[in-house]
């Protein structure tokens, strides 16, 4: 059964950005979408299994942005 979460994502101006974002986060493990918005703040990623906080920081981080915590 997958798992889509949504995050918020500080420092995301552009496209550029969510290109970096989608294609770190995308390289998970189990990962099947990514979806970010930059006008929002927010990716949105839905994964074969729940993935952790820490897996998604981390991605996010290694693109250059800081991941805030999980959507409301």
């Amino acid at each position: 059964m997958s798992s889509t979460v949504t995050y918020t994502v500080s420092g995301m101006s552009c496209g550029h950005c969510e290109k970096a974002i989608n294609g770190e986060v995308s390289g998970l493990p189990g990962v099947t979408a990514v979806s970010s918005d930059a006008k929002a703040g927010t990716v949105t990623v839905t994964a074969e299994s729940p993935l952790s906080d820490e897996q998604i920081a981390a991605a996010v981080d290694e693109a250059g942005y800081e991941l805030v915590g999980q959507a409301a």
